[in-house]
């Protein structure tokens, strides 16, 4: 009987991902043919006609000023955020193919949810560069709550998952940006705040009373702490473009990533010393100290990036 429960559940996982991932696609392909055209900077016949009207070239695109800092976010989505997940011993790659899966899964449906809440023009949604920083920053909420449920969840349920909180994370952002006009550049409220207690809460409703018996299954070994380290080094140094990325051009966008720079260098040496301090015999911990140490500083330091503050940038 247990053979064949299990070969039951195997045979129902073997068809009904397959079944929602190409479901899931053939809904995008069909919402992005009627919804999804290119912004006027991304468009043929409009930017000709820009830079006609403007008398600009073709390096003045918003491209060009947004891409790099794109690429920057991109990586610390899928590898930054994929290897800090590797720390549990037992779920090195569920955490990366996970993380690869959800996030693939869910900007595509930021793209559009986000398009509708806030490009949407003549029933169509405008996508450009910087509609793909906001996707991307969507679904790094997605991957900060991932953090709060791993191995408790089946591939089917994470995308379930992602749906949700994307649906819900694009009408929170849009309350919050559009309706009250809050200054968030570094998404230190709409991205990190709704990620970490939207996680919390998933794992509330997944509680149940027999997980203690999978506590040999929660603990790190010294490999799963090394790629979980890799991780944060990742993410400390594309930092400063994450919070820069959709700032104003100039200098907005200058002071938020020097500022950003100068913070991220001052919360290793800060946690480096508390480490040590509060240590015995003053042994520097890696892993519970330094590296969950930097990381909570990362997201904090994010509310206070574009003002015109430098000295008390590394204060904070």
């Amino acid at each position: 009987m247990v053979c064949l429960s299990t070969m039951a559940r195997n045979t129902d996982m073997r068809w009904r991902l397959p079944m929602v991932c190409l479901l899931w696609e053939v809904a995008m392909i069909i919402l992005f043919g009627i919804f999804v055209r290119f912004n006027p900077e991304a468009d043929v016949a409009d930017w000709e006609k820009e830079k006609q009207q403007r008398n600009v070239s073709d390096i003045e695109n918003e491209f060009y000023f947004r891409y790099p800092s794109f690429q920057d976010v991109h990586v610390m989505i899928f590898v930054g955020f994929g290897f800090l997940m590797t720390f549990l011993q037992r779920y090195g790659f569920g955490a990366v193919g996970f993380n690869f899966l959800l996030a693939a899964f869910g900007i595509q449906w930021a793209l559009l949810m986000q398009g509708w809440l806030h490009t949407f023009e003549h029933g169509k949604i405008l996508i450009g560069v910087e509609s793909l920083i906001n996707a991307d920053f969507c679904v790094g909420s997605v991957c900060i709550a991932f953090g709060a449920i791993l191995g408790k969840v089946s591939p089917v349920q994470l995308l379930i998952m992602t749906l949700f909180q994307v649906t819900l994370f694009s009408i929170n952002e849009y309350i919050l940006l559009d309706l009250l006009h809050v200054k968030d550049a570094g998404g230190s409220m709409t991205i990190h705040t709704f990620g970490a207690y939207f996680g919390l809460t998933v794992t509330s409703i997944l509680y149940r009373p027999n997980l203690d018996q999978t506590k040999d299954k929660q603990e790190s070994v010294y490999h799963s702490d090394l790629f979980a380290m890799i991780g944060t080094l990742f993410l400390w140094m594309y930092w400063p473009s994450f919070n820069s990325a959709i700032s104003n051009h100039g200098d907005a966008q200058h002071r938020a990533a020097i500022n950003t720079y100068c913070s991220l260098a001052a919360c290793v040496l800060t946690s480096v010393a508390f480490s040590s301090l509060l240590q015995k015999k003053g042994r520097l911990n890696m892993v519970s100290k330094v590296r969950q140490d930097v990381m909570p500083f990362s997201y904090l330091l994010q509310s206070f990036m574009e003002p015109s503050i430098t000295g008390v940038c590394l204060w904070v």
